[in-house]
C-alpha cells in the first residue's frame, strides 16, 4: 500500500473484479494556460517552452498518465498547464481537483505555531494535558508530534491495518481506530532522541488541537489558512467526495494482495477509495493546483506565523541527531541536506516542500525562499507505471522527477532533489 508520507519518503530517498485502464499516450491531450493573465503576464516564452518540454519528456520517461503544473516567480504566474488524460478520452484540465495528502501537514503545524504565538500553548506542552489516556502521552510533547520525533509507530505499517485496508479500501476509519494501531506498540525510541515518519503523530496532534481550542480541526484550518489565503478550491468534506471537476487516479497496489496472476492486466480506478485512513480530522483534503501553490508559497514565505515560529518550523535541527533503526527500517533514517523534517515541512536541498503520494495520486508542492519561486505539481500513473508482479509503482512518486525537471529549468543554480 502506498501511503501518504511514507511513499513521499521513499520517493525522496530515490527520493498506496477489474479492468485495465485506458491505453494512451501520456501527452495525447493537454489543456494549456501558460500565461493566465493575458496582457499582464511577463512570463518569458523561452522559459515557458523549456518547462513544457521538460514536463513532456519526463512524463514519457516515467509513465505519467496526467500532470498538472503551476509555476510562479514571486506573485507572477509563469505557467499553469495540464497534460494527458484524467480518464480515457477525458483530458486533464487545470481546474481539476485531486487528493492532496501530506500538503495539509504544514497547515496543521502552522495552526499549532499560531496558537504558540498567541500564548495558548507551548511547544513543550505534553500531550497528556489533553489526551491523558494515550500511551506515553506524558512523555510526548506537541513539538515532537509536529516534528515526528515522538517515537510512536506508524499505523500505516501495521499488518492488521494493511490487511483491513486491502480487504476494503472504501472503509470509513475513525481517528481513534487509527492512532491505536500506533500507540499500542512500544515506542521505537525515547521521545526527542530520534526521528521516524508516522501518520500517528498528526492524527494525535489534530485531536489535541481540537481539545485545546474547542473547535473542529477543519474549522481551525478554514479560519486560519483557507480564508486568509482565499483558498476556495480546497476542502475536507469528511467523506470520500472530491470537489468537481475531478482528476481520476488509477492504481495497481492491491494486485499482490488479491493474488492477480502475473501478466494479467490489473488496474483499479482508486479515485474514490476512502481517504479517512490517511491523516487526522481536517487534514484529509482535496484541492486544485492553484490552491496547492498558494498555501506552500504563504507557508514558505513565513507569512502565517511569527518570525520566531517560522525559524523553528524550518530549522534543520535534526541533522546530526538521528540514526537508522532496524525496528522501523522504512520510516526511521538519518536526516541530511537531501531530506530533513522541520515542523511539518520538508527541507530538501534549497527547497521547502511536501510531496504526497497515495492510491494513484502523486504530487509535489515546493517553495524556494532564495528566489521566491513556487512549483506545484499533481500527477497520476499510466498503466505501465506499475510493477507487473507486485503492483507497486516503479517510481514511488512520479511527481518527484517532474518537480526536479521543472526546478532545473526555473532555478538552475538551486540545489534540487534528484538533480
Amino acid at each position: 500500500m502506498a501511503a501518504v508520507g511514507v511513499a513521499a519518503l521513499v520517493g525522496l530517498l530515490l527520493t498506496a473484479c477489474t479492468a485495465p485502464g485506458p491505453d494512451e499516450s501520456p501527452t495525447a491531450a493537454a489543456t494549456t494556460t501558460p500565461t493566465p493573465d493575458a496582457g499582464g503576464s511577463t512570463a518569458d516564452p523561452a522559459e515557458v517552452a523549456a518547462i513544457q518540454a521538460a514536463v513532456e519528456t519526463t512524463m514519457e520517461e516515467n509513465d505519467v498518465r496526467a500532470a498538472i503544473v503551476r509555476v510562479m516567480r514571486g506573485d507572477e504566474v509563469v505557467l499553469t498547464q495540464a497534460w494527458g488524460e484524467s480518464q480515457a478520452q477525458v483530458a486533464a484540465t487545470t481546474d481539476m481537483h485531486f487528493r492532496s495528502g501530506a500538503v495539509s501537514i504544514p497547515m496543521v503545524s502552522t495552526v499549532l505555531l499560531q496558537l504558540v504565538d498567541e500564548g495558548t500553548v507551548a511547544l513543550d506542552d505534553k500531550l497528556s494535558e489533553w489526551m491523558p489516556d494515550v500511551p506515553n502521552a506524558d512523555k510526548v510533547t506537541l513539538e515532537q508530534l509536529s516534528q515526528m520525533t515522538s517515537g510512536y509507530a506508524d499505523y500505516v505499517q501495521d499488518p492488521t491495518f494493511l490487511d483491513d485496508f486491502n480487504r476494503d479500501p472504501f472503509r470509513q476509519w475513525t481517528p481513534e481506530e487509527l492512532y491505536t494501531f500506533g500507540t499500542s506498540k512500544p515506542l521505537f525510541f525515547e521521545p526527542g532522541t530520534n526521528w521516524g515518519y508516522a501518520h500517528t503523530n498528526y492524527v494525535l496532534l489534530a485531536l489535541a488541537l481540537e481539545k485545546i481550542t474547542g473547535q473542529s480541526m477543519i474549522d481551525l484550518i478554514q479560519e486560519r489558512i483557507f480564508e486568509p489565503l482565499g483558498m476556495e478550491q480546497t476542502a475536507d468534506p469528511g467523506t470520500p467526495e472530491i470537489l468537481q471537476p475531478v482528476l481520476h487516479a488509477f492504481d495497481s497496489e492491491r494486485r499482490e494482495y488479491l493474488q492477480v496472476a502475473e501478466g494479467l492486466p490489473y488496474i483499479e480506478d482508486a479515485t474514490y477509495w476512502n481517504p479517512s485512513w490517511s491523516l487526522g480530522p481536517g487534514s484529509i483534503q482535496n484541492t486544485d493546483i492553484t490552491d496547492m501553490a498558494t498555501v506552500i508559497q504563504a507557508i514558505g514565505r513565513g507569512e502565517m506565523v511569527s518570525e520566531e515560529s517560522f525559524e523553528k518550523m524550518i530549522a534543520p535541527t535534526l541533522r546530526g541527531k538521528t540514526t537508522k533503526l532496524d525496528a522501523c527500517p522504512n520510516t526511521c533514517f538519518v536526516q541530511n541536506e537531501f531530506y530533513t523534517y522541520g515542523l511539518g515541512i520538508v527541507l530538501s536541498g534549497d527547497w521547502l516542500l511536501q510531496n504526497p503520494q497515495y492510491h494513484g495520486f502523486a504530487g509535489v508542492t515546493a517553495y524556494l525562499p532564495s528566489e521566491d519561486i513556487t512549483i506545484a505539481i499533481a500527477a497520476t500513473y499510466a498503466d505501465d507505471a506499475f510493477d507487473p508482479t507486485t503492483g507497486a509503482p516503479n517510481n514511488s512518486n512520479i511527481a518527484n522527477p517532474l518537480f526536479s525537471a521543472v526546478a532545473t529549468v526555473v532555478a538552475p543554480d538551486a540545489s534540487t532533489p534528484g538533480t
